[in-house]
């Protein structure tokens, strides 16, 4: 490696032989709370009238001849490398067709799969700049998951009404009822994000890579300054650390955004490439788009019901650990949730034993 690539916190790897998976359903990528809070979603009420009208007020073909006016569209001329790391996201995931791919300027790193009819990915320049390589090839990976889940119809949806939001604030009722569905919408995509993370780790194939873009967004372009491990502890920390009230606080931080936090979807993501379901896809045991017609909801439901029964379970957040022990048929709940405010962390005292010293 070159110096220069070193200091700027890039790492030139050479193109390897990857698994291609054909045929494959977004199910085997998919985060069971994904899919659970789309259906939640298209239950919500109003929800379905207001889809159907904003899919014929979008306007798609304006969006695509925005992007092909002021920005620059990846091709085998330009952006040569995003070319042709689209084109093997696509072949690896076994996409029938190569979706528009375009680059804006843009200082904030960041990246969108959009469109109604067919899905459009939109890089910006910050992030074509932080990131190296193989990182960039799991955020293109990333985003050709979202178009295979069809996930970009939602995200349109979603960018249309947090600016209609904007303009009628000053109507109170009309404003509620865009802000319910906008947050039930932020709800989904934030889950969202877990799968396209999945389906960037099936493209890129490499772990470390995958948690370096996410350590990259947010610090920042120094790689030499920071660590994958050390950073993956700080997602352990927020899990874990606090007492009711800052698990009270997580929530409200979380909710105006359409991202989990960073932290949170490494260390989501180091769970899945551990797990047996990940090795099961490379080993080419997965479920095929063929079989989709035959998937049943109620199976969704189940798994989506099991993934957040061991969330709960395996959660060490204490709000988690409190509805864990209700669950279970623990008792004082007085207690632990007044304790669980004044420091949730200190157990109750044992029947005829000392109470515990004042800290």
């Amino acid at each position: 490696m070159h110096d220069g690539d070193r200091q700027s916190g890039h790492e030139r790897v050479p193109s390897r032989q990857r698994t291609r998976f054909p045929g494959i359903s977004s199910r085997a990528y998919e985060h069971p709370a994904d899919r659970s809070a789309l259906v939640a979603l298209r239950k919500l009420s109003g929800f379905d009238q207001v889809f159907k009208a904003l899919s014929g007020l979008l306007p798609e073909r304006s969006l695509r001849l925005l992007f092909l006016s002021d920005s620059v569209r990846v091709s085998e001329r330009q952006f040569g490398h995003l070319h042709d790391m689209l084109l093997d996201a696509c072949y690896i995931l076994d996409l029938p067709k190569v979706p528009p791919m375009y680059v804006t300027q843009d200082p904030q790193p960041n990246a969108m799969c959009i469109g109604l009819d067919e899905p459009i990915i939109v890089i910006s320049t910050g992030l074509v700049e932080l990131l190296d390589e193989e990182e960039m090839r799991a955020v293109v990976g990333h985003e050709v998951g979202h178009a295979l889940s069809g996930h970009s119809v939602y995200r349109t949806v979603l960018l249309f009404l947090t600016n209609l939001a904007i303009k009628v604030a000053w109507i109170p009722l009309g404003n509620l009822a865009i802000m319910a569905i906008i947050a039930a919408l932020r709800e989904w995509f934030r889950k969202s994000e877990l799968s396209a993370d999945r389906a960037g780790l099936l493209v890129g194939q490499d772990v470390r890579a995958s948690m370096r873009g996410l350590m990259k967004i947010a610090g920042g372009n120094h790689l030499h300054e920071m660590n994958v491990d050390a950073f993956l502890e700080q997602a352990e920390e927020y899990d874990s650390g606090g007492d009711l009230r800052d698990s009270v606080l997580k929530i409200l931080n979380v909710l105006p955004r359409s991202h989990p936090f960073t932290t949170v979807r490494a260390s989501e993501l180091k769970k899945w490439a551990e797990s047996r379901d990940y090795q099961r896809i490379m080993d080419g045991h997965y479920p095929r788009r063929d079989d989709d017609k035959d998937a049943k909801v109620s199976d969704s439901f189940r798994e989506s019901a099991a993934s957040y029964a061991s969330d709960v379970k395996d959660s060490k957040d204490p709000l988690m650990k409190l509805v864990s022990d209700l669950a279970g048929g623990a008792g004082d709940l007085g207690g632990r949730v007044k304790r669980g405010f004044d420091g949730f962390k200190t157990p109750p005292p044992a029947k005829g034993g000392p109470a515990p010293a004042a800290e």
